[in-house]
């Protein structure tokens, strides 16, 4: 195995690196990008797409053809679409968030970047994001990719994790430790 892909592991890891190779085999790496990226912003904005994809009661060929349909839809390239139809067949859907986001650290790294994942209460604008991704660039010594999502019970602030190390600079957290130290328990 190709040390680029060597940290890939479980399920997801495993599928995304036969798609990163795959992809690397081809010379289509940025064309994969941006359909696993499309593929992952219907997911983020579907319910229903949600559901499908997670069902255990809708059958095989069901997912795949609506898989299908999707890629159609969504102007999906040949390897993804057929990827979708390997992983509907498998049943394997479910994990299909997991893979894409394997998937991106896995060309992070081929890349030389470093992933981020970022935690906000709310979106972020552009101008947010690149602000955040000089920072995060800054503090880890090179190149980063974010990614991001929202969970609005950070309250404020962000929670950002480079690797296995975490930044907390969420309004959540900063009450939490204000009402330990109300305590006493400190």
């Amino acid at each position: 195995m190709p040390a680029s892909t060597a940290m890939a592991s479980g399920v997801a890891g495993r599928y995304a690196t036969a798609l990163f190779e795959l992809a690397s085999e081809r010379s289509a790496l940025e064309q994969v990008e941006r359909d696993l990226a499309a593929l992952d912003r219907a997911i983020a904005e579907s319910a229903d797409l949600k559901r499908l994809i997670s069902s255990p009661i809708v059958s095989r060929e069901d997912q795949a053809r609506a898989m299908e349909a999707l890629s159609d839809q969504l102007g999906l390239g040949r390897i993804v679409k057929n990827f979708l139809g390997v992983i509907a067949e498998r049943r394997r859907l479910a994990a299909l968030p997991a893979m894409i986001a394997a998937f991106n650290r896995l060309l992070a790294q081929h890349r030389g970047e470093e992933t981020a994942e970022v935690t906000s209460a709310v979106p972020l604008d552009e101008a947010q994001l690149a602000s955040i991704k000089d920072a995060v660039a800054a503090y880890a010594g090179r190149p980063v990719q974010l990614t991001t999502s929202v969970d609005p019970g950070l309250l404020g602030g962000l929670v950002v994790r480079i690797g296995s190390r975490m930044i907390d600079a969420s309004l959540k957290t900063k009450l939490q430790h204000l009402e330990l130290s109300m305590r006493g328990v400190r």
